[in-house]
């Protein structure tokens, strides 16, 4: 954090001030000398508050000893590594990298004056700790460790073949052979059954050839039924040519090709993509930096991460380590492979091994648009369990339309049918009872003055014909209305008319109540009312019962009608399509109400109703 510092100048007659915060102002009457003071002031301050703010790093040393210089693709990889595992080291870190360059200066005379200047130029500037990449650079250590670089801790990476802990000593360690050409070639073979010949292509630098030995090593007791072709001392124009017409069934190693029998040196971004091109076989590597161009891969060494596993071990030795306690590490390889490559070879991708590492694999259609056709999909089922709910509700509601439609026209049938009864009735029987009862009276009145006795006897009975008449229109109007119900409620009026149909029917009912309070809605209790006169009127009609039960009673504040018969009963289940105007009728009123119908019945064992309704509506 750097403060705001602010200082204040007096000249001869003329003031100065500066103010430090991102920026300066100097008025322009300042004199040259007062402008040199102010900035070697505020110089001073600025480097004493960061001097002070940020505490010093401890420094460390790492020198890199690479086999080849920084434009060959593995100097690069391998270094990125090794800084990636350095990146959070608690000290300060100066990096040195110097470059052998065998394959360039093969002479042993230059090498020896390459070991020589750097053996000078860091005499007096010993590293903390020394990696080397490559062969070249390991057998340096190995050769002037002791007189140059004493007690200098070494991590090699990159070597030929297994290093021998007691040639190198207690200061070294590192990653061991990381080259894997029995795995490979055996990769190679599962992926193309019926191999015959093995071409093996590779240069004639020492590097080169120390892999060439290194390769026939490993892949010894793999080959006694394959055809093995080494071409190392060709010109790379000639190998191309060759590589052109090889023969079926066949697959290629490529080895490194540093330099060809001309030599010219390559690397292996350049060597590559020129065998890849030109080869009629499958192309099969050892390190992938030799990847991408076209070749299929192989058990690879990894070099990032050789260069990773690297780094880490001189980090834990600057943390204190010993590097005899630091355990070697056997390779770093990885199964790589490019998709493109093995498709255009019609390789068995089934036998590429599982956890491999895939370049440049072409996504299906489903890997590519995934979350589409996963939105798509469940759209679609979104859609398709909406459309076929709307249709079962249109088909319920087309259901219900025409069971309305039904049951309207059975109602208008039944309201016309009530009529016609009522007509009949007023016209057969209280029609003709007004008829006699006008004669008698004007017969009774002819008599009086012959025979008072006999005129006063049909008096009386006329009269007693009056009352009988009146208590039948109380009797049909009360079933058309009952007054009793709106004047003295629920209950009452539901005792008056069980009293009166069992009077009238003979059917003895039973009636009973419980809590059922004073007040209680007109909707609900009409609705109760009809359907108790519906209710016997059915037990009249239909059960033969002698004996019926109507109760109302308060449960968990609803109304509960119950009404129940022993007569004949019923198969309700195969009834259901065929109820009658009267449970219809009750059902709906029931349901305008808010409240809940149920019938059970069995053929033999009586018919029992059930009605819950809301106290208030």
């Amino acid at each position: 954090m750097v403060r705001n510092v602010s200082h204040e100048l007096e000249g001869p007659g003329i003031p100065y001030a500066f103010v430090f915060s991102g920026r300066i102002k100097i008025p322009k009457t300042v004199q040259p000398r007062y402008l040199l003071v102010s900035f070697a002031v505020l110089a001073a301050a600025v480097l004493s508050h960061l001097t002070g703010a940020a505490p010093t790093k401890e420094v460390r040393r790492i020198l890199i000893l690479n086999e080849v210089n920084a434009s060959y693709p593995a100097t690069t990889t391998i270094t990125q590594g090794i800084q990636t595992a350095l990146s959070n080291s608690p000290y300060h870190l100066e990096f040195y990298s110097e470059y052998l360059d065998t394959i360039l200066f093969p002479d042993p005379a230059v090498q020896h004056e390459f070991h020589d200047f750097y053996i000078r130029k860091y005499r007096n500037r010993q590293p903390d700790v020394i990696i080397t990449v490559g062969a070249g650079p390991l057998k340096f250590m190995q050769e002037a460790h002791d007189r140059a670089f004493p007690s200098v801790p070494v991590v090699f990476c990159l070597p030929i073949g297994n290093v021998q802990s007691a040639v190198l000593g207690f200061d070294f360690t590192g990653v061991e052979s990381d080259m894997a050409p029995a795995e490979t070639l055996q990769a190679a073979l599962r992926l193309q059954p019926g191999t015959e010949h093995v071409v093996v292509v590779g240069g004639v630098s020492d590097w080169d050839r120390q892999q060439q030995a290194l390769l026939k090593q490993q892949i010894r007791g793999l080959t006694d039924h394959l055809d093995i072709t080494y071409i190392t001392d060709l010109a790379v124009p000639d190998l191309l040519e060759h590589l052109k017409n090889l023969r079926p069934h066949t697959v290629i190693l490529l080895l490194s090709l540093g330099r060809d029998v001309q030599g010219t040196q390559f690397k292996s971004s350049e060597i590559g993509p020129l065998v890849a091109s030109a080869a009629n076989a499958p192309v099969f590597s050892f390190y992938d930096v030799f990847l991408n161009h076209g070749e299929v891969g192989g058990y690879l060494s990894n070099l990032d991460e050789q260069g990773r596993v690297a780094g880490e071990m001189a980090l834990k030795i600057l943390q204190g380590a010993r590097p005899q306690d630091i355990p070697r590490v056997k390779g770093v390889n990885t199964y790589m492979f490019d998709w493109q490559a093995v498709k255009r070879w019609g390789l068995k991708e089934s036998e590429i091994p599982p956890g491999s590492i895939i370049l440049n694999r072409q996504p299906t259609l489903w890997e590519q648009h995934r979350w589409t056709l996963l939105i798509g999909l469940l759209t679609l089922a979104t859609l398709s369990l909406l459309t076929i709910y709307l249709l079962f509700e249109r088909k319920q509601l087309d259901a219900a339309r025409n069971e309305q439609m039904r049951l309207t026209g059975m109602l208008i049938n039944a309201q016309e049918v009530e009529r016609a009864r009522l007509a009949s009735e007023l016209h057969d029987d209280f029609s003709q009872r007004l008829a006699m009862l006008s004669i008698g009276l004007e017969t009774a009145a002819e008599i009086v003055p012959e025979s008072p006795a006999e005129a006063n006897r049909q008096l009386n009975a006329l009269m007693n014909s009056a009352s009988e008449l009146g208590a039948d229109l109380h009797t049909l109007s009360h079933r058309l209305h009952s007054s009793t119900l709106e004047t003295l409620g629920l209950t009452v009026g539901v005792e008056a008319f069980c009293k009166e149909f069992t009077a009238q029917r003979g059917i003895q009912v039973e009636f009973s109540h419980k809590g059922v309070p004073p007040s209680v809605s007109p909707d609900v209790s009409l609705c109760l009312f009809r359907i108790v006169q519906e209710g016997l009127r059915n037990v009249q009609t239909h059960s033969g019962a002698t004996n019926a039960q109507v109760r109302i009673e308060t449960m968990d504040h609803t109304l509960h009608l119950s009404i129940s018969d022993d007569g004949a009963g019923y198969d309700v289940n195969g009834c259901a399509g065929r109820q009658g105007l009267g449970l219809r009728s009750m059902r709906e009123r029931v349901r305008l109400v808010g409240g809940r119908f149920e019938i059970h019945s069995k053929t033999g064992k009586g018919t029992r109703i059930h009605v819950w309704a809301p106290l208030t509506k």
